[in-house]
């Protein structure tokens, strides 16, 4: 009967072993090391999730400081994407170059079979994200966008109380604040501060690199639905600092039935992520990452308060990476207008592309005509 017992637990525990064994890292390659998000990926790559198995970087000196840092062989790095592409064959690639050059990725990756991650937003204009679109479409790859916000406990628990629990009544106003004091301020190194204030590689200024953090939540919230109008203004009050692009904005949004107000910002005093949710009963405070408040209203100003405190979410649903090997393993599907999927994305990029033009014609984007 002894005997019996320990086999048993043999090969349950044989069992349990090669299944964890038999799931192998995905094989990723990282383009570009200019976007300091890139960190996010190094750190991420001990939880076994993935595997980086090549890297392009054409500057020599700054792969060798991530090199130094994170103790990879500089035989990884390579110069130009066809290259490192042909020569690793990875599963999947992460973007972490100008947003201008997210195109030329999903351009050589896409004809591989080879799926493609990018840091926010998924392109610098309607006509990149459409043709990233086509491609991801025509050579069935996956195609997802990465934003922090994606990843705090605060903003899906936000989301289940106002839209599964309906916590706080119909929806009338969502304001979503992102933003800190500025590249420059808060001393970005020179290779990422050099794109991000390109009107050019980046597409614009503060309503891009941090508008579009509301906009994809709105989207979200909004379940894909397109705003009747978009009405933006933004303003440059930092000239020093941020010559060619602005550095202020605020992002109008009118639905049916909801208004929403993004401000994206280089010149907050302290760096924030935070959202706001307004229903007809009461308000959901996303105060930062783990931290949420709900208050219901009681008569003219009164309120009865609950606050949170959240753990982090867990595997995959906590790293963007993890959640980028169970997506091309077919392990998630990603819901509709999920926070990464590209149709959310796509109207993401549209809605920025309106904002841009209300705030240079100093007018409101009929935005379904």
């Amino acid at each position: 009967m002894r005997h019996n017992i320990l086999v048993a637990t043999f090969i349950l525990l044989n069992t349990v072993i090669y299944g964890l064994n038999s799931k192998e890292a995905l094989r990723v390659g990282v383009i570009g090391l200019t976007h300091t998000h890139v960190h996010w990926i190094f750190g991420s790559e001990p939880r076994g999730d993935i595997e980086i198995v090549g890297i392009v970087e054409p500057n020599t000196e700054l792969a060798q400081r991530y090199a130094d840092q994170y103790k990879f062989s500089m035989e990884l790095v390579y110069d130009s994407i066809d290259e490192m592409l042909n020569k690793v064959k990875p599963e999947a690639v992460t973007a972490f170059g100008t947003i201008y050059e997210h195109l030329e990725v999903v351009e050589a990756a896409a004809p591989r079979g080879i799926h493609v991650m990018v840091e926010k937003p998924l392109a610098v204009s309607v006509e990149h994200a459409k043709k990233m679109q086509s491609l991801a479409e025509k050579h069935h790859i996956q195609l997802l966008t990465n934003y922090e916000t994606t990843w705090y406990p605060t903003t899906h628990k936000a989301y289940e109380l106002a839209k599964k629990e309906q916590k706080i009544g119909e929806l009338r106003k969502i304001m979503v604040h992102d933003g800190h004091k500025g590249p420059k301020k808060i001393g970005v190194n020179e290779e990422f501060l050099e794109w991000l204030t390109d009107p050019i590689q980046n597409g614009g200024g503060a309503e891009v690199d941090f508008g579009c953090y509301g906009v994809n939540i709105l989207t979200w919230f909004m379940d894909g639905k397109r705003p009747n109008s978009v009405t933006a203004i933004a303003q440059q009050l930092q000239p020093e600092n941020n010559p060619k692009v602005n550095d202020e904005s605020i992002i109008l949004l009118q639905y049916d039935h909801t208004v929403a107000i993004i401000q994206g910002s280089w010149n907050w005093p302290i760096g924030r992520k935070d959202m706001e949710i307004y229903g007809v009963d009461g308000v959901i405070y996303a105060d930062n990452r783990n931290d949420l408040r709900i208050r219901i209203s009681e008569g003219y100003d009164g309120y009865e308060e609950e606050q949170i405190k959240l753990k982090e979410r867990k595997a995959p649903y906590d790293d963007p990476f993890a959640l980028l090997a169970a997506v091309v393993r077919g392990d998630i599907k990603l819901e509709d207008y999920d926070l990464n999927s590209l149709e959310n994305n796509i109207l993401v990029v549209e809605i920025l592309e309106a904002a841009k033009k209300s705030a240079e014609l100093n007018k409101t984007i009929q935005f379904n005509e």
